[in-house]
């Protein structure tokens, strides 16, 4: 049997190369600020590898993934063991394109903080008399550069998105940029308006893109999963304050509070979110969460 190591690991997640195409494995780690937490929270790679499932099934419709297959029988015999089962996806080999493509459909985190000071939320004028938690008129693309572990994102405009590309990809940069900001908007409005209609609100979320062997755009890396998105029960919206979540802002919510906690998350923390998790992809998918 052929043994396999990651050729790349992220905050959350191991890449391996296995030819032809790649095998993405979501582990049970959690990152906040940037930071890996020193806990590990059960069952969490293998929701989310699951949530992107669907998300990437859903949207097929509005542009290609990279997901070939979630079940460990399409891979090759080392992943047939019970520590990727569930949590590992088989996919095709993707030219990552150099920028996080954030959309926000409400005005909360970092955004609201900024418009607080100046009435915008990355360098986009933004309507006055918005409370925290507003819903903005139209959602808006909000990009930003790919950091290295342990480095902070950059929130960059539109324009410096198409130069940043236009300096990998001379002569395409504002095409590119383009797509992928169109599609980032298409994928968030289509999910965004089913999400609400099982119960919940996604206030923002992340997506990435690369390039297939022939130069299109195709959707990669996580979709719409509490790791890259927020995501708020729609029973007992009520703008003007902070919402309670599904997603990983219970943890950075502890964190703030608990400064000195040297990223050690208590049990209680660690299932809370766990059951979070359990109980937004219930909800979106229909169906109970099981490994």
């Amino acid at each position: 049997m052929t043994e396999y190591k990651p050729f790349k690991e992220g905050k959350v997640r191991e890449v391996y190369d296995i030819g032809e195409n790649l095998i993405i494995t979501a582990t049970d780690r959690i990152s906040a600020f940037d930071v890996i937490l020193k806990n590990m929270v059960t069952d969490k790679g293998a929701i989310l590898t699951q949530m992107s499932k669907f998300w990437f099934d859903f949207t097929k419709d509005i542009l290609p993934n990279h997901m070939v297959s979630v079940d460990v029988k399409d891979m090759p015999e080392f992943f047939r063991q019970p520590k990727f089962d569930g949590n590992s996806m088989l996919c095709k080999k993707l030219e990552m394109l150099p920028i996080e493509c954030i959309v926000r459909g409400y005005i909360t985190g970092s955004g609201w903080a900024s418009y607080q000071e100046n009435g915008t939320v990355c360098g986009i004028k933004l309507p006055e008399g918005l409370v925290e938690s507003d819903k903005l008129p139209e959602p808006i693309y909000t990009p930003s550069t790919k950091a290295e572990i342990g480095d902070h994102d950059e929130n960059i405009s539109f324009e410096k998105s198409v130069e940043v590309l236009e300096k990998v990809y001379p002569g395409k940069g504002l095409d590119y940029a383009t797509q992928i900001r169109d599609y980032t908007i298409a994928l968030y409005k289509k999910c965004a308006e089913y999400a609400l209609s099982k119960g919940i609100i996604i206030a923002d979320t992340k997506f990435e893109f690369g390039l297939d062997e022939n130069g299109n755009v195709v959707l990669g890396d996580e979709m719409l999963t509490p790791d890259s998105s927020r995501f708020w029960p729609l029973e007992g919206y009520e703008a003007g304050h902070g919402q309670p979540s599904f997603d990983k802002q219970f943890v950075r919510d502890w964190l703030k509070a608990n400064p000195d906690s040297d990223y050690l998350l208590p049990d209680e923390v660690v299932n809370k979110t766990v059951d979070k998790y359990k109980e937004a992809y219930a909800l979106l998918t229909g169906k109970e969460f099981t490994r």
